[in-house]
């Protein structure tokens, strides 16, 4: 079988369809790309067995016909966190904690910044939201910093081209050149549920639908702590 998700789960997914396969489930090939491209393949007509993507694109799917909206499951939440560059080559740890102690402190530090890099997935929306929502747009509009479409934020802030970046907690967990500085502030924070459903293009219906019930099974919940995800 084949499914297509974001980049953003694309390493849970991975151990999760291995531990689906050690259960007795059908295998499935999980290509990962950038959110906006896997919507649009589906949207396409491209044939797949899974669509695991965040919950707005597989409502916008789901609306469209594209997929079956009767299995769409949530499968993890993912909490969007707060990095800059740390010119080493170390693998970034997990944070301990919030970036910043509340969303003032967080204003602060984007007005002071000068490149803010930001997603193109349902994270980098949250974050423009958010920026406008605050009346800084005006201020600071100029300095965010798109990555490009399969382009983890990570990358650019390894690179130098931005100076504080924002993305899912577990694309930056363990890249390098990067240090996480924490998740964001309780008060403004933004949250993913990254969700599953069966293709309406799937072939195998009832062999999708077994699989992902297993991933969103208690027996998934280790593997999905693990990749810095919560269960839902």
């Amino acid at each position: 079988m084949r499914g297509i998700s974001s980049m953003a789960t694309r390493h849970v997914l991975g151990d999760l369809a291995d531990a689906s396969v050690a259960a007795g489930l059908p295998s499935v090939d999980i290509e990962s790309v950038g959110g906006v491209t896997a919507e649009e393949r589906v949207s396409g007509g491209e044939p797949f067995d899974l669509v695991l993507l965040a919950s707005g694109a597989l409502k916008r799917l789901a609306d469209a016909g594209h997929i079956d909206p009767a299995t769409v499951t949530p499968l993890v939440l993912s909490p969007v966190a707060v990095a800059v560059p740390s010119g080493t080559d170390e693998p970034a740890a997990a944070p301990d904690g919030p970036a910043f102690p509340d969303a003032a402190a967080l204003r602060d530090a984007l007005r002071a910044t000068e490149r803010i890099g930001y997603s193109t997935g349902p994270s980098g929306t949250a974050l423009v939201r958010m920026v406008e929502d605050w009346g800084l747009t005006a201020e600071i509009g100029d300095r965010l910093v798109q990555a490009r479409a399969g382009v983890p934020v990570a990358a650019s802030l390894a690179s130098g081209d931005v100076d504080l970046g924002f993305q899912q907690l577990s694309e930056l967990v363990g890249q390098p050149g990067v240090r996480i500085l924490g998740v964001m502030p309780a008060d403004c924070a933004i949250d993913t549920v990254f969700s599953g459903a069966v293709a309406a293009t799937s072939a195998r219906p009832a062999d999708a639908a077994a699989v992902l019930a297993y991933f969103a099974s208690a027996a998934a919940s280790a593997i999905k702590i693990a990749h810095h995800f919560t269960a839902v």
